[in-house]
């Protein structure tokens, strides 16, 4: 399989200010996912998509290759992250006629993911050719209630009937860290995930921690003090 690593990597963060940049143990944080796509062999090509320039030099300095400056129509806040995949796809397919087999979307705000759960995934598409899409979560053993508007009350929604755990499954929780999925998937479909053809890397719970706010950089430095990186 060829295999495609994207990390999208905006300039225009707004709850941690230039958050891609800010150093995480003394190395900025987009080094992360860089340097753990370069450790996976099974992974042909690493491309950072930024509209900033600094991102881009930062980038380079760490092996990526940055072959274009993202439009800034596709960097907004509202951008959502499925049209800047297909742009850095479909840049590499015409200027350079390389078509990946798989896509996968790395993270920089995820910076604890490990080459062997990667592999793991990677592994899972490589065995499986009518397997479309891998998605890592988390088992999710709470008990879950909805409002229903029209009753004006609470119901039960999982389990539908209050038992003891062991005669309950437990609901599993995207943890934001894998995202893996063929090329017609992304392309063809304009999906990130195939929800009919997706198989789980089931992850520990507090495995990872998916940096967005100012408290998850702070849960991610109480992590590294005890956490080894790759």
């Amino acid at each position: 399989m060829k295999v495609l690593a994207i990390i999208p990597a905006r300039g225009g963060s707004k709850s941690i200010p230039r958050k891609n940049l800010k150093l995480l143990a003394g190395k900025p944080l987009l080094s992360y996912p860089i340097e753990l796509a370069k450790s996976v062999p099974e992974i042909d090509r690493i491309i950072v998509s930024t509209e900033d320039e600094e991102i881009a030099s930062v980038a380079k300095r760490y092996g990526a290759e940055v072959p274009f400056i993202r439009p800034n129509e596709l960097a907004q806040d509202e951008t959502p992250t499925l049209p800047v995949l297909q742009h850095c796809v479909n840049f590499l397919e015409k200027t350079e006629n390389y078509k990946p087999d798989v896509i996968i979307h790395l993270f920089a705000t995820n910076p604890f993911l490990t080459k062997e759960n990667v592999q793991k995934a990677l592994q899972m598409l490589a065995q499986d050719e009518t397997l479309r899409s891998v998605v890592s979560v988390e088992e999710d053993w709470g008990r879950f209630w909805k409002l229903d508007e029209e009753k004006g009350q609470y119901v039960m929604l999982h389990p539908k009937t209050r038992v003891n755990r062991q005669y309950y499954k437990p609901l599993y929780k995207e943890n934001g860290a894998i995202y893996f999925s063929r090329y017609g998937v992304v392309i063809t479909e304009n999906r990130i995930v195939d929800d009919d053809s997706v198989k789980f890397l089931v992850m520990k719970p507090n495995e990872l921690v998916d940096i967005d706010t100012p408290e998850d950089w702070e849960k991610a430095e109480e992590m590294l003090k005890t956490k080894k990186i790759f």
